[in-house]
């Protein structure tokens, strides 16, 4: 008679924190031994529950869900750690010489780095206990006979952070040097020749030229080819950060022509290299910085290829979920971190799961407080009408519509909507709806705000950054007046915001007025549609703003730009703004949609001089 005691997958899987859905997956993979078949569902003997759980190293207590820290050894060891290991795999049996994958910040690219560390290194210590019961461990002996065999040069340039390019230079070169210290076997081999000792002694006294250094990546290949007898893997982690900063701080050509050439030794014909894995935001145009690299592979949020490998997946927030006893949350969770597109991969940001995890379930933008927004900071200062109307839409829960462009070079971010937005989507703040179109003239797809997180981003930093330019209450003070329809009040808040934030407005035109106007009241769309350039009337208006609550004024705004010439003749020019908008009868389309009232502003620009006309109106 069989003695023991069997339990319920739905008992199992409280005891071993798993969903229902994988115990039923280990029944059927014959891991739980003695699990029987009892109709549609299973009876597991409790002992072999509890044997799983000390052969997989469960916990009886609850793993902590660790936030920040990028060793695969520590979080697959000691803390919950979502599998993303079949990402060896797939490198593996797709041979690809150079991969460059673009994420997001904060999607995994570090963890997953050190990952493939820890697997492919050669090292005293046994690492493969740290896989062996990881899905890569079940894929087969061509795949176990890989793990702790290549020699392995890992840099990672995520802290080269300065303001000018002599810092960052001396940064990067400490990050090589800590990278040769680390391969302590080459001080003592016999198989590195005299010039190669030479250079390793120069490395250790910083006695190198600025050539050498960038030779520094091809040479450590070599010698630790030389001494290992086996080609290398080569791994470099936010390869673009130096980039960014040199773009910011105004050092990029500096930073390029030295990226340039550093990588294009290691990676480039390097007969000693294995294969080779870079991270990165972006991915640089070929001519800007891989010029000559057509060992390539670059793999994008556009891609269905690698797509579940970064960020979470339902199923794996879903059992998170399960672990950390919060299922009923799921909605909750949904609704803040998930929206992502990867390919055809719905896709949850993994910081923020985490992050809310750790916190006991409070939901909060954790993603939106860990880093800075200077690149998209840089582009919203040079805001054009056409990208300004097209954020005014996305911050009203609507989808634009945009042509991509992947290769996007920093110089020539803001040069139109489709480099703006390309690098809003591959930066993370916003997200495909649908598969791109590729056509002959390009690539096409639809956007949007992902979730709720990102959505606070756009209301608090990204469009924030005039508020954490400007002095005082400058900000609100435009958003009353216009809400208030105090001309005066409006002209003496835009004067304010032009001496205080911009540095230069000559030559400015009305263009760029306009894109500087619709910044600004973008905030304002909680309470009104705003539109730009549209057909109203017999002619196209400059602003329209549409109340969302009955009662509420709507609000045209026409924008005229002089020379310095005509700065004198600012408040006949802003009546004449006015005149425009009754002439051409702008405020039709409001009268149709029953609004009864209408405030229109008149206003002219000259450099840093406004003037602002207001008239109120009814509309029948």
């Amino acid at each position: 008679m069989d003695s023991r005691n069997y339990i319920s997958t739905t008992e199992a899987a409280a005891i071993l924190h798993m969903t229902t859905r994988r115990v039923i997956g280990l029944c059927h993979e014959g891991r739980l031994t003695g699990a029987i078949r009892d109709g549609r569902n299973w009876k597991i003997p409790e002992e072999s529950v509890r044997s799983y759980m000390e052969t997989s190293g469960i916990a009886d207590s609850l793993l902590p869900c660790a936030v920040g820290n990028t060793s695969y050894v520590e979080i697959s060891s000691e803390c919950y750690y979502v599998d993303k290991t079949l990402l060896i795999r797939d490198l593996i049996d797709d041979h690809n010489m150079v991969t460059l994958f673009t994420r997001p910040r904060r999607f995994g690219k570090t963890l997953a780095i050190n990952m493939l560390k820890t697997f492919f290194e050669k090292t005293d210590e046994d690492t493969a206990r740290y896989f062996t019961n990881r899905n890569i461990w079940q894929c087969g002996q061509k795949y176990r006979s890989l793990q702790g065999t290549y020699p392995v040069i890992m840099l990672t340039f995520k802290d080269v952070k300065y303001d000018n390019w002599q810092d960052s230079l001396e940064a990067i070169r400490l990050v090589l040097k800590d990278e040769y210290k680390r391969h302590t076997e080459l001080a003592d081999s016999e198989s590195l020749r005299a010039d190669d000792r030479d250079y390793l002694a120069r490395m250790e006294r910083g006695a190198l030229t600025d050539v050498e250094y960038s030779r520094a990546l091809l040479n450590l290949t070599h010698m630790l080819a030389a001494h290992h007898k086996r080609n290398v893997v080569i791994l470099i982690d936010e390869y673009d950060t130096p980039i960014q900063q040199g773009y910011t701080k105004g050092f990029y050509q500096e930073v390029i022509s030295y990226m340039r050439n550093f990588l294009s030794g290691g990676l480039k014909d390097n007969p000693d290299l294995a294969f080779g894995v870079l991270t990165g935001i972006m991915r640089i145009s070929k001519e800007n910085l891989f010029s000559g690299l057509n060992n390539l592979t670059v793999n994008t949020v556009l891609d269905e290829k690698y797509s579940t490998y970064f960020g979470f997946t339902g199923d794996e927030v879903r059992q998170m979920a399960d672990y950390y006893g919060r299922p009923d949350n799921m909605q909750e969770i949904r609704k803040w971190y998930d929206g992502y597109r990867f390919g055809n991969s719905e896709i949850y940001n993994p910081w923020s799961v985490t992050s809310y995890f750790a916190n006991d379930g409070q939901a909060r933008a954790f993603w939106a407080n860990t880093s800075g927004n200077e690149i998209i900071r840089e582009v919203l200062q040079e805001l054009t009408p056409e990208v300004s109307d097209e954020l005014t839409h996305i911050l009203q829960g609507e989808e634009i519509h945009t042509s991509l462009n992947t290769e996007v070079v920093y110089p020539r971010m803001s040069d139109g909507t489709d480099n703006v937005f390309s690098f809003l989507l591959l930066a993370g703040y916003l997200t495909l709806s649908s598969a791109p179109h590729e056509t002959e003239f390009g690539t096409f797809a639809t956007l949007k705000i992902p979730n709720m997180e990102i959505r606070r981003v756009y209301n608090t930093e990204v469009l924030g950054w005039m508020r954490t330019r400007s002095t005082g209450g400058v900000i609100p003070d435009i958003e009353k007046a216009i809400y208030l329809g105090d001309g005066n009040r409006l002209r003496d808040a835009l004067r304010d915001y032009m001496i205080t934030c911009i540095s230069a407005f000559d030559g400015a035109t009305e263009n760029f007025y306009h894109g500087m106007v619709l910044g600004l009241v973008a905030s304002l769309s909680t309470r009104y549609y705003i539109r730009s350039n549209r057909e109203s009337g017999d002619g196209r208006f400059d602003l329209q703003m549409e109340p969302k609550e009955k009662g509420v004024p709507g609000i045209i705004m026409e924008f005229k730009a002089v020379p310095a010439s005509k700065k004198k003749d600012l408040v006949t020019i802003a009546e004449e703004a006015i005149a425009q908008i009754d002439n051409r009868q702008y405020s039709r389309e409001f009268k149709e949609r029953g609004i009864k009232k209408v405030i229109k502003y008149g206003i002219a620009f000259s450099g840093k001089a406004v003037e602002v006309k207001t008239v109120e109106a009814r509309t029948s």
